[in-house]
């Protein structure tokens, strides 16, 4: 669809709501006893309440699901139980997320998925990220919108958003003691404290990690300081800053080959042995929100944050970085009545600017020399707009239309000239409409449909080594256009989420491995994205050994098909770098007296691809783990994870290339049996 087309159909969407608008049905006064004070940070069940809203799948996982685990540390141990979301351990806690096939081909880092915490990206301005700055043991809950239903985050990628919520004094009163041990040296501490009074609130949490890691050459040490504080001006005004803090060192054991990965999975690959290989982020945050409840249905929300990140990131070369990156944002949600009927308008503007200062150098042993490589300056502009209206036609069942439109600026300025002038720049453009449906078929279930374009420009990184074979030109926006449907709600002893989708996508952005350091990207000609969402939790007995026990069973399963659509070279090849099944399943037994035991598998009955060309595969694998907790009252808790009973040996994670053998460095292997334990006090 040309930008034209994709302008007029933008326009067919929301003028029929303007015009509603304007024929606006006076409401008959209503007399409210008591009106909530507006808050920055909804609970959880508001939060749900947001997320059926939305015409596809969203999912909200409240903390709770996972702080009762030892050992948690990355997005896979958070989400494991969310479909659509496929997130294997790399090393340390970088791991390689995907949802719905997206970022397939990044063999390093993170995109295709705005990662967020409290609404502000921790994304930089171009749209990569890292994982290692999210603190598992400081959430709330999260938030995952798959795809385009990340609409009012300012997400345009395939694979949506992921937004972390951070407690408040309000909604986590008190202070917490939180000590953890286990397998290869783990350790780990956390303190928090959350304090309210009236009409402020404030919250802190340090947290400290140590391990030798699963693998040679694995170590990490992290210091992480999360805190906010809010302040209630009025009942309709609120705002709130927040301050993070991290000091992440981490080793990386490299990509090896399948053999090595299986048959000697503690072994990290020479050279990063050799060359000390490491990423290490020192990063300060700033943000702050505030939200305004003009009148009755009339909400403004404002706010805005500034990162800082220092990266020292020795590999084949000493990688210096410092990064700034400043982010604002303003949303509006208006409720009224069109001809009687509700109505709901969302209306917001999201803008994101960074620079980066990069110096390179060559790398001895994890320190860098006098000798410098490469010197750039790197600017990164990405900036929408979007308006989404939700008619009520009737008390069960609402209409959605809605668009975007969003700019992105890419640049790159060459200071180093001694191997040539790699400088450029790129602009890239885009109207994503958005159509759906959503019908309240029971009080507490619903269907929903949704037909979404997305526009997913490229990062810096994907640009800058394009410059001696073509510059930032020769790379296109990604785009996609996703049709979803799908259920979600309550009915009786079960929960249960499902959809399915289908994405058509043109110039998808491709890695092209050009060794275990370095890639290349490049755009696809026509590619599909297809799979099926299921998860379900069904408390399948109740009081059945005694009074107030209950057995809970749960799981997710994510069927993925993601091809080539007629491509020259690998014609209706498969994707490279997910497995078509995976399955997640635990039951959990609960007794009143406070002990719960829970057996869990984690199964990937066919192993996936690593190539293009489709030879060459991970291994299938399951993975048996048991946990196992005691609460002794609502303040003292103790828990203990054990994982891959088994000690099964299997590939987690591996990159991609166009062709490969099983000798070829792509493998990471997975974590052998490993236990954790932990004790937690409130007080």
């Amino acid at each position: 669809m040309t930008l034209r087309a994709r302008l007029l159909a933008s326009a067919a969407l929301v003028l029929p709501c303007v015009a509603l608008a304007q024929s606006l049905t006076a409401i008959p006064p209503i007399t409210v006893t008591a009106v909530p004070p507006v808050a920055t940070v909804p609970d959880n069940a508001a939060a749900e309440e947001i997320a059926r809203q939305n015409p596809g799948n969203v999912s909200i996982v409240p903390a709770e699901r996972f702080r009762d685990r030892a050992g948690v540390r990355s997005l896979q141990d958070a989400l494991e139980f969310t479909p659509g979301v496929f997130a294997p351990p790399k090393w340390g806690e970088d791991t390689r997320l995907s949802i719905r096939g997206s970022g397939l081909a990044r063999n390093f880092h993170l995109r295709g998925v705005r990662l967020l915490q409290d609404g502000v990206p921790l994304n930089q301005a171009d749209g990569s990220g890292d994982f290692q700055e999210l603190d598992p043991l400081t959430l709330q809950r999260l938030e995952v919108y798959r795809g385009a239903n990340a609409f009012a985050l300012g997400a345009n990628a395939l694979g949506g958003a992921i937004n972390a919520v951070t407690p408040t004094g309000r909604t986590s009163p008190g202070g917490l003691v939180r000590l953890e041990a286990g397998s290869n040296s783990f350790v780990r501490g956390q303190l928090a404290y959350g304090y309210a009074n009236g009409a402020s609130d404030a919250y802190i949490s340090v947290t400290g990690l140590g391990s030798e890691g699963v693998r040679d050459h694995s170590a990490a040490r992290n210091v992480r300081i999360n805190a906010n504080v809010g302040y209630r001006i009025t009942d309709d005004v609120e705002t709130r800053v927040y301050v993070t803090y991290n000091n992440i060192f981490q080793q990386i054991p490299g990509v090896v080959t399948r053999g090595s990965a299986l048959n000697t999975p503690r072994v990290a690959a020479p050279a990063n042995l050799l060359n000390n290989y490491q990423r290490n982020i020192e990063s300060t945050r700033l943000g702050s929100i505030t939200t305004w409840r003009v009148q009755e249905g009339v909400v403004i929300e404002a706010g805005g944050g500034f990162v800082r990140r220092e990266l020292d990131h020795p590999i084949f070369q000493y990688i210096d970085q410092r990064n700034d990156d400043f982010n604002l944002f303003l949303r509006a949600t208006l409720d009224f009545r069109v001809f009687g009927l509700e109505n709901r308008l969302r209306a917001g503007v999201n803008s994101a600017i960074g620079e980066t200062d990069s110096l390179r150098y060559v790398n001895l042993n994890g320190r860098p020399t006098a000798q410098l490589t490469a010197s750039s300056q790197d600017r990164a502009r990405t900036n929408d707009a979007y308006v989404e209206n939700t008619l009520r036609i009737t008390d069960t069942v609402g209409l959605i239309a809605g668009a975007q439109v969003g700019e992105a600026y890419r640049a790159s300025r060459d200071r180093f000239l001694q191997d040539g002038n790699g400088s450029g720049s790129g602009r890239w453009q885009w109207v994503n409409p958005r159509v759906g449906v959503i019908w309240d078929y029971a009080p507490t279930a619903q269907l929903f449909a949704n037909l979404s374009w997305s526009t997913e420009p490229p990062t810096l990184s994907d640009l800058t080594p394009l410059v001696p074979v073509g510059g930032f030109s020769r790379l296109k926006a990604q785009r996609a256009t996703t049709l979803e449907v799908g259920t979600r709600g309550t009915i009786g002893p079960v929960r249960f989420e499902a959809a399915l989708y289908r994405a058509w996508i043109r110039d998808e952005i491709q890695l092209i491995s050009t060794g275990p350091s370095t890639s290349l990207a490049l755009n696809l000609d026509r590619t599909i994205h297809q799979g099926v969402e299921l998860g379900a939790e069904w408390t399948a007995l109740a009081n059945g050994i005694s009074e107030g026990d209950a057995l809970t069973l749960r799981g997710a399963y994510t069927f993925s098909d993601f091809r080539f659509d007629g491509d020259a070279r690998f014609r209706n090849n498969q994707l490279p770098g997910a497995p078509r099944h995976f399955v997640v399943a635990e039951g959990r037994y609960s007794h009143p007296a406070g002990g719960w035991i829970a057996p869990n598998v984690t199964f990937l009955p066919e192993s996936f691809l690593v190539d293009s060309a489709n030879t060459t595969r991970t291994s299938s694998y399951a993975l048996l783990g048991l946990r196992a907790g005691w609460n002794f009252s609502d303040r003292v808790s103790v828990f203990a994870d054990a994982r891959n009973l088994t000690d099964k040996r299997y590939v987690a994670s591996a990159s991609v290339a166009p062709t490969a053998t099983a000798n070829s460095l792509l493998f990471e292997p997975g974590a052998g049996r490993a236990v954790y334990a932990g004790l937690q006090l409130r007080f």
